[in-house]
């Protein structure tokens, strides 16, 4: 059945009539059945690590929509937690951490491989997973990329341009690459578990690389994802990989191959015709949905989607969204998105 997966015959260079389609954040706050779920699990984090709650909400999209995809539940900042940061979550506003900017935390944070009792029930979440979900759903674990959870360690929040994070990377590069480092050992042995789980895809999240410029982009964006991905294919070359440098602009081109990367993930701002010309000679590209699309609706929603499939008709390509799937989007434009690109 592996083989009749329409989403991994993308990834495996295949150019099928209708794309496979899944959405960033389709388990998420814009469906009421997610929402009802996280209040019964309590807190977020509380949801991450109930593997039984997470496998539900992982379904949720996959029994309302009939996705090609599932996309275990859970967030990227669980590695600096097994790490040893403390994490927490405000309503309202976000994931707050513990940072990390000298080097002595640096030198704390604990070994890559002593996160596995930490991350445990999310490897169950996808052996749950890989059991309950339908023969011909394809199940993609992933994880953020370094220098995306990196931002985060050492700002202790999201921040506009990641600055904190840049400011450590010019101040003292030798902590920086420390922190860069151990997250690149940690994010290797964690997909590998989520492979052993019952993973088939693995994507990769590196939401700030686009605030990388040049040597920078190439030295802390493209060469740890590069690391991992030849970690991953060192032990499980079957299993493919979708790297998703958010806002590369044009150190898009040649990602996929510098890193070994099955698929590239587009963001919104990505030209289709150069993506058509350029990008996809590479392989299979995802993407690239408006997501406010998704809250707005009606005709715009139709014809963008209808754009973005022909412009990509021409090699192996994965509907999806340029990024996440806001709370704010109606659960029923979700529906019109598929019946523009299904036409069923």
């Amino acid at each position: 059945m592996a083989e009749q997966k329409k989403l991994l015959r993308s990834l495996n260079g295949e150019t099928l009539d209708t794309p496979p389609v899944w959405m960033m954040r389709q388990a998420g706050r814009y469906l009421p059945e997610y929402r009802a779920t996280r209040a019964e699990a309590g807190d977020f984090l509380s949801l991450c690590y109930n593997p039984e709650l997470a496998a539900e909400v992982s379904l949720q999209p996959i029994r309302r929509y009939g996705f090609d995809a599932a996309i275990m539940f859970a967030d990227i900042l669980l590695v600096p937690q097994a790490l040893g940061s403390d994490v927490w979550f405000v309503t309202g506003e976000g994931p707050r951490l513990s940072t990390i900017t000298t080097p002595d935390q640096a030198a704390a944070m604990k070994p890559a491989d002593a996160i596995h009792d930490k991350l445990s029930p999310i490897y169950e979440t996808l052996r749950i997973l890989r059991r309950e979900l339908p023969s011909e759903t394809t199940l993609i674990g992933f994880a953020g990329a370094p220098w995306t959870v990196a931002t985060y360690m050492i700002a202790g929040r999201g921040t506009p341009d990641q600055g904190p994070a840049h400011a450590l990377k010019e101040s003292d590069r030798a902590t920086f690459e420390a922190v860069l480092d151990r997250i690149t050992e940690a994010t290797i042995e964690y997909l590998l578990m989520q492979i052993e789980a019952g993973a088939e895809v693995i994507k990769l999240f590196d939401s700030w690389a686009g605030s990388l410029k040049g040597d920078d982009f190439t030295k802390y964006a493209l060469e740890p994802t590069r690391k991992i991905i030849a970690a991953l294919k060192a032990k499980h070359p079957n299993t493919p990989v979708i790297a998703f440098p958010r806002e590369a602009g044009l150190a898009y081109e040649g990602f996929a191959k510098a890193v070994g990367a099955d698929c590239l993930a587009l963001d919104t701002k990505v030209d289709l015709k150069w993506a058509a010309d350029v990008l996809q000679k590479d392989g299979c590209v995802q993407g690239n949905l408006d997501p406010k699309l998704m809250v707005e609706g009606g005709d715009r929603l139709i014809s963008e989607t209808k754009r973005i499939v022909k412009a990509l008709s021409g090699g192996p390509h994965i509907f999806n969204l340029g990024h996440g799937i806001t709370p704010d989007a109606n659960p029923e434009n979700v529906h019109v998105m598929l019946e523009a690109i299904r036409g069923t």
